[in-house]
This record gives structure tokens, sequence and C-alpha cells, in this order.
């Protein structure tokens, strides 16, 4: 069983309750199963900014690398830094890719599309605005 979460003095936000949520069974004809809340320490979580990912994988795992490109635009001629990596199984990418599209879709809903092109949105904010 997970110890009691320590307050971490340094932080300025309370950390949040994560919901995991269990494999529905009410499909097969028994009750879902409720939601379980799972407290967290991120005392020793370290913060980074990523502004690279890759994604590899093995027929067990998904392996994401996150670093730094210092060269965003173009193919960059520095090599990327890769500052962290995580190592999971195909089940929790596949959990943390629901929870990603969840969260993408509500900021979307509250503030609009996001553009991934860098091209289309440069174009649009280059663009003069014809006067009338």
């Amino acid at each position: 069983m997970a110890d009691k979460p320590k307050s971490n003095p340094e932080s300025k936000t309370p950390a949040p309750e994560q919901a995991a949520t269990p494999p529905s069974t009410e499909a097969k004809g028994q009750p879902a199963q409720q939601r379980v809340q799972v407290k967290l320490d991120d005392s020793k979580a370290i913060a980074c900014y990523a502004n690279f990912c890759r994604v590899t994988g093995t027929p067990e795992e998904i392996i994401l690398d996150f670093g730094l490109n210092p060269q965003p635009f173009g193919a960059p001629t520095e090599p990327v830094c890769v500052s962290q990596r995580i190592i999971t199984n195909l089940y929790t990418a596949k959990r943390m890719l629901h929870a990603l599209q969840l969260t993408v879709q509500r900021h979307e809903a509250a503030f609009g599309v996001l553009e991934t092109d860098v091209q289309k949105r440069v174009l649009r904010t280059a663009r003069p605005q014809a006067s009338s």
C-alpha cells in the first residue's frame, strides 16, 4: 500500500489527486467499478520543458524520448538533446493516449483548435489584412 503523500514546501500548488478509472465490465452484464482516487507524492518530481518527442517501441513497450530542439523550424543542424526517457507498457500507453486526447479536446473546446502545422500558423499570422 502506498504511503501517505508528503507535503512539498517548495510546491506552490497542492498536488492534485489523480483519478484512475478501472476498465468497465458493464458491457458483460456486471456492474461498472467505481473510480479510485490515487494520492500522489510529487515531492521528488523534476519538471522539464520539451519541444521534441520521439516515440519508438518494441512489441511489449513504448519508449518516449523528450528533449529540447534548439532549432524548432526546419531540419535541426544540431543534435536534439534528449533529457527524459519514459518506458512504459502498451496498456499504460493506451490509457495515457486517452487522457491526452481528452485534455486536448477540452482545451480546444475552450480556446479553439490547435494548429500543429507550423507553416499554416505562420501564414495565418503573417498575412496582412486586406483593407476595404
